[in-house]
Formats: structure tokens, C-alpha cells, sequence
């Protein structure tokens, strides 16, 4: 049997409101109401009750580099399971393909400053995070609430930041058409100005998640 294991530009789009946005830098998509505020709502509870600080891979010395809070949401709770469905029926990649769900919280002052998803192939922690299940290739990231003032996510390379809107979809791929790593997928958690900032990240590796 055969497992898919890639989104595509294709399988995203065939869903109504789906929205690629339009570079050649890049594959990215953004869907409003992904989730409803019912759903939303629970999931901020469970990243509340689980949250502890966020952590980097290849640790560049910087404290400040990501200031938020991170919790691994459990599989069994219905929230997460509602949410695995969802995404499973947006992207059409079989589950077993991707890590498990996580939620961020960003207080007042909190970022992560420009990134990727990917792990660099010359980083020190590329073996460490993918000797088994592979490079990450496509990130789906919802924004759970409003926020008062900031905490955009910023793409320098296509001049483009995305606002936080509950329930809100935002995801691309982090490779090029031929495999290699995007460094156009380089993207910056901004600073949040007012408020708290919650978001559910689901990442997708090349190979079966361990």
C-alpha cells in the first residue's frame, strides 16, 4: 500500500477557500476559519496547562533567540484528535508521516526571532533530529486567537507578514521542487506588542514518525 507522505499545491487547492500566495520563492498557502472557536478554545486550555519553555535545535548562544512557551499536545485528548483529522483531510499526508502536535504561547515581549523549520544538513543536531524520520518538508501552523498588538509571522523573502487570526491556516513547504531545503522558508515570529499569541504547529518528515 501505498502511503502518501507529500502535500501539494494540487491537493490544496481543491479545498474552498484555500489561498496560494503568489511567489515563485515559495510554495505557501493560507486558509481563514481552518478551525472554529470552539476548537480553538480547547486547544488554548491544554497548551495553558502543559506549556514549559521553548527549546532550539543548533543553539546559537542567543537567550533571546526564542522566548516562548512550548507544549506537546497529547494524541488522545479529542481536541487533538478533531485536529489531526482536519489536518489530515487539508494536506492528504498519511499520519504516520508527521511529528506530533505542538502548541506555542507568546506573552507580551515574547518572539522567535527569523528561522526555519528545516534542520540545516551542516548543523551540529542534523543527526540528532533526522536519523530516522528525515528532513522536515511541509509545516502547517494554525493561529489560535487575536492578539492585541504584533506577534506576525514574517517572510523576509517575499516581504509578506501574516497577522494572527483565530483559526486561521498558514502552511508551505519547506523544500525546493527539486528536494533541497528552501532558505526562502526563512520566517520570524514577531515580537507580540499586546496580549498572549497562541498557535498549533504540525510538522511532516520525509520518512515514518518513530
Amino acid at each position: 500500500m501505498n502511503l502518501r507522505r507529500e502535500s501539494s499545491v494540487e491537493l490544496l487547492l481543491v479545498h474552498p477557500g484555500v489561498q496560494r500566495i503568489p511567489n515563485a520563492k515559495l510554495e505557501i498557502f493560507q486558509l481563514r476559519r481552518f478551525l472554529t472557536p470552539a476548537l480553538c478554545s480547547k486547544l488554548i486550555k491544554l497548551i495553558d496547562t502543559g506549556r514549559r519553555p521553548s527549546t532550539i535545535a543548533d543553539d546559537n548562544g542567543d537567550q533571546y533567540f526564542r522566548t516562548s512557551e512550548t507544549c506537546d499536545l497529547a494524541a488522545e485528548e479529542p481536541a487533538v484528535i478533531a485536529l489531526e483529522q482536519l489536518l489530515q483531510d487539508l494536506s492528504g499526508i498519511d499520519p504516520q508521516f508527521g511529528e506530533p502536535v505542538q502548541g506555542q504561547r507568546y506573552a507580551t515581549g515574547q518572539e522567535f526571532k527569523p528561522h526555519t523549520d528545516y534542520f540545516a544538513p551542516d548543523g551540529q543536531d542534523f543527526g540528532k533530529y533526522c536519523s530516522v524520520a528525515g528532513q522536515r518538508t511541509w509545516t502547517f501552523m494554525v493561529y489560535l486567537n487575536p492578539v492585541g498588538a504584533g506577534g506576525g509571522t514574517r517572510f523576509k523573502a517575499i516581504n509578506r507578514i501574516f497577522r494572527p487570526e483565530e483559526g486561521k491556516l498558514l502552511c508551505w513547504n519547506n523544500r525546493r521542487a527539486d528536494g533541497r531545503v528552501n532558505p526562502n522558508t526563512l520566517h520570524h515570529g514577531m515580537k507580540v506588542r499586546q496580549g498572549l499569541k497562541y498557535v498549533i504547529t504540525k510538522w511532516y518528515r520525509e520518512k515514518p514518525w518513530a
